[in-house]
This record gives C-alpha cells, sequence and structure tokens, in this order.
C-alpha cells in the first residue's frame, strides 16, 4: 500500500513537470508564432493581447493602469513601456481621467480599432483555426476549463494564499478576442 501510494505520488510529480513544461514551450510558441501571425500589422502578441482587453464593450470609455495590468496579469512596469510604443504607433491614446485628474485613462483610438477590427482580428481568427486543428467543441471547452482551474491555482499562490476559494468569475467572462 505504501509503495503503491509512492508510485502515484512518483507519476503525479511526473506528469506536473510535463505539464508545466508543456505549458512553457506553448507560451514561447504562442509568442513566436503570434506575432509572426500579426507582424504585418506592426503588433507582438503582447500588443494583440492589449487590443484585445481594451476592444472589451465594458472599457469603451478607457481603463485606468492599474485595471489594464491585473487583468492582462502583467506588472505596471512592464505594460507602461509597451503602452509607450502604442501610443507612439497611433493605435491607443492615454488620457487623464476626467472623475479623478490623478488617474490617465487607457483607450483604442479610431486608427487603432481599424487595425484591430479590419486587419489583426482575422488574422488572429486564423491562427487560433490553425493552432486548434483537430480540437473538436469538447476538447476546446475541457481544456479551457482545466486552464481556468489552473490560472485560479497559480493567482492563489500569486497573492501567497493556499486556500482553495470558490470557482472563478472568470468562467462566465467571454474571452476579449
Amino acid at each position: 500500500m505504501v509503495n503503491q501510494r509512492h508510485s502515484t505520488e512518483s507519476a503525479r510529480k511526473e506528469l506536473a513537470n510535463r505539464l508545466f513544461f508543456k505549458l512553457y514551450q506553448c507560451a514561447n510558441l504562442l509568442h513566436k508564432t503570434g506575432t509572426k501571425a500579426v507582424e504585418s500589422e506592426g503588433l507582438t502578441t503582447q500588443q494583440w493581447a492589449i487590443l484585445g482587453a481594451l476592444s472589451r464593450p465594458e472599457v469603451s470609455a478607457g481603463i485606468n493602469m492599474g485595471d489594464l495590468a491585473r487583468y492582462l496579469m502583467v506588472s505596471r512596469q512592464n505594460l507602461s513601456g509597451v503602452l509607450g510604443r502604442m501610443e507612439r504607433d497611433g493605435r491607443i491614446e492615454i488620457m487623464q481621467d476626467t472623475r479623478d485628474r490623478r488617474s490617465r485613462l487607457i483607450r483604442i483610438t479610431d486608427e487603432g480599432w481599424i487595425v484591430w477590427r479590419e486587419h489583426a482580428l482575422p488574422k488572429i481568427q486564423a491562427y487560433y483555426e490553425a493552432a486548434l486543428e483537430g480540437f473538436s467543441f469538447s476538447d476546446l471547452t475541457h481544456t479551457s476549463h482545466y486552464l481556468l482551474k489552473l490560472l485560479d491555482n497559480m493567482e492563489r499562490l500569486d497573492h501567497g494564499s493556499e486556500a482553495p476559494e470558490q470557482e472563478s468569475e472568470r468562467d462566465q467572462e467571454a474571452d476579449p478576442t
């Protein structure tokens, strides 16, 4: 019995190692191949994610940097540099919040909307189709479920809490792209 438990624990550790290594590889290839998919529009995967986040109807009036950083799960410092380049390229604008003069809001410009809707989104959708070739609807649903579960656990680790929480509202959110 003890030997069987040790074997199961050992197998679980090996599977966990494989899973996280595959996630690492997927993240690297998403960055590499995703950037290739949208580079003709002058975008990177980081800029793609930002435009996707800013294209959500609930932030059409703009979103402050802290909220955008939390949504994308990146640091404000990393986000700041990318936003500066996107503002320089005319894709976004950063303006003062009329309700709180200390805060600045970020939103997509008219030019940014054209790039996003007419040029980037069709390429992103084609990229998704190619990357998800062979996945059934059920496969996509299950993969999404397990990735959200893993993300919830990792967020708890990031916040220094290991206590299980109730199912995240993220399961109900629509993907921005």
